[in-house]
């Protein structure tokens, strides 16, 4: 029993870390106090758990994420008009800054683009009709910048130390199980519709300029790029813009970092 207590107290910390973090890890149906110590001492097991889980671990959940999404929405045949433009202004894409990439168009009309840890790039046929070879180039830098920036893998880690469930979701050997369909839709909600943080989106813009030049293409495109997204108005149904902040701003910011 003093074991137990000991255990307690240690993980009583983390217990009140997630709970300010907004977790909902301990919801029983019978009242609080009627909780027994292993419940307890089972969810804070979960959270020691979903704060060790590899990279490996992270990149293959990301991948199963990916695998969801491709399922959910139709990606652009090779020999669609749409698919033979991307992979025309991705050519030598394949791989870039340590990173492997699968870039493919969604064949959605929406204006908006993401990335998964995996290196999963998606770029939707809404926002290819509304910009030009440089301007996609660009969005794609600033997605590829989430991706090795690893933004994404700290919100999943988050996302699974908030949820009971999908915190076991790796095993002692180290290896992932499938994640349910139910458990993939929340997480995609979780980590890729939420809106990343002002600091998140300005390293990211400043990834992509980088990336724009070592690649030899216009910088003045990402500039351009936030320009069109502000003219579309601010948020009203537009996807990109519901998930990242204001881009007058981010045009503003961009052009000072050009000069």
């Amino acid at each position: 029993m003093r074991n137990s207590i000991k255990l307690l107290a240690v993980l009583s910390p983390m217990l009140a870390a997630a709970g300010l973090a907004g977790a909902t890890l301990l919801a029983p149906a019978a009242p609080a106090h009627s909780q027994s110590l292993g419940d307890i001492m089972g969810a804070g097991k979960k959270i020691v758990q979903a704060a060790t889980v590899s990279d490996e671990q992270i990149v293959a959940y990301f991948g199963q994420m990916s695998d969801e999404m491709d399922r959910q929405n139709p990606l652009a045949p090779a020999k669609n008009p749409y698919a033979v433009r991307l992979a025309k202004l991705t050519q030598g894409l394949d791989s870039y800054d340590g990173l492997n990439l699968d870039i493919k168009a969604y064949l959605v009309n929406e204006v908006n683009a993401f990335a998964m840890g995996d290196g999963t790039v998606r770029v939707y046929s809404g926002l290819m009709d509304k910009m030009n070879d440089d301007e996609v180039r660009c969005v794609i830098g600033h997605e590829i910048g989430h991706v090795k920036l690893e933004h994404g893998h700290k919100r999943l880690r988050r996302a699974l130390q908030q949820d009971a469930a999908l915190s076991v979701a790796g095993t002692a050997s180290g290896g992932v199980r499938q994640l349910a369909n139910s458990e993939l839709g929340g997480l995609v909600q979780n980590v890729m519709y939420a809106q990343h943080s002002q600091a998140a989106e300005t390293q990211s813009d400043d990834y992509a300029l980088q990336f724009m030049a070592a690649r030899g293409y216009n910088r003045e495109a990402c500039a351009t790029a936030m320009d069109k997204l502000a003219a579309l108005g601010g948020g009203g149904g537009i996807a990109l813009l519901q998930t990242h902040p204001n881009p007058a701003a981010r045009a503003k910011r961009m052009r000072k970092q050009i000069k």
